[in-house]
């Protein structure tokens, strides 16, 4: 199959007829990222906290004991908001700006043959939420409600690979200036008073500094305003002069309704 004739496969291919295997989600992710727009495209970039809550089958205590001796964990998970809309053979990264093409197991494009991702993640420690055994994370680019089908720990001397080449991510994404609005401002401001919305101001920034906008945006003036789902919140920006300017922070009505503003 040529590049051109690249298709969407909405089934999955043909599996060796000796191989059978059913996977199950052992916890599900929790994070500040209500939708998938705004998520970080690589984890370890912006510093949001969540958490990884064990399903009943996995929720004990002797799961991951001795855990807490490693300092960082791999997730593996499943792109469960992507499954529907099949996967091509080719991509279009958005390190290319949108306009090449590479091959999907060149990249970690979410449209996978088999829906699966993997991240590192900073563990802060194993507590209990909501009667569930949790383990307390930092650093994941997960969407909240993202089912997690494994969990291994990081292990340095080789999992870190200090010459390895990164093709075209070899760099960290470049960041640009976040500002805000005296209303905007004033609003985050008065929720990081709550537990709830502790770190707000730095999540935000982290988040948007990276420009999550798509990459033909980047290239000409836009005027769009543009909104990204953080907690309960919506938040309003911007960009002008390749600044980007938070206008404005609204509670979705759950978040009214639960006296959390």
């Amino acid at each position: 199959m040529t590049q051109d004739a690249a298709q969407t496969h909405n089934e999955k291919p043909a599996l060796n007829a000796s191989f059978s295997n059913t996977i199950n989600a052992v916890a599900i992710c929790r994070t500040p990222y209500k939708q998938k727009f705004g998520i970080p495209r690589q984890p370890g970039l912006v510093n949001a906290t969540g958490y990884i809550e064990f399903e009943p089958a996995f929720n004990h205590i002797d799961a991951v004991r001795g855990i807490e001796q490693y300092s960082h964990l791999w997730l593996l998970f499943c792109f469960h908001e992507n499954l529907s809309q099949g996967w091509k053979t080719t991509v279009r990264p958005p390190r290319l700006g949108g306009n090449e093409k590479l091959g999907v197991f060149a990249t970690r494009s979410t449209f996978r043959p088999n829906g699966i991702g993997q991240s590192v993640v900073k563990l802060h420690g194993v507590v209990q939420r909501h009667g569930k055994v949790c383990l307390k994370i930092s650093g994941m680019d997960l969407l909240d409600g993202t089912p997690i089908i494994d969990i291994k720990p990081y292990i340095p001397f080789s999992d870190a690979i200090t010459d390895a080449k990164g093709g075209i991510a070899q760099d960290a994404p470049i960041l640009i200036p976040v500002n805000y609005t005296k209303l905007a401002a004033e609003k985050i401001a008065q929720y990081q008073v709550q537990e709830h919305y502790q770190g707000l101001a730095e999540l935000i920034k982290g988040v948007l500094s990276q420009d999550p906008r798509p990459a033909y945006k980047k290239a000409k003036d836009d005027p769009k305003l543009y909104q990204v789902a953080l907690y309960d919140l919506d938040i309003f920006w911007h960009v002008t002069d390749n600044v980007i300017e938070v206008i404005e922070s609204k509670a979705h009505f759950s978040c009214i309704a639960k006296g959390l503003v």
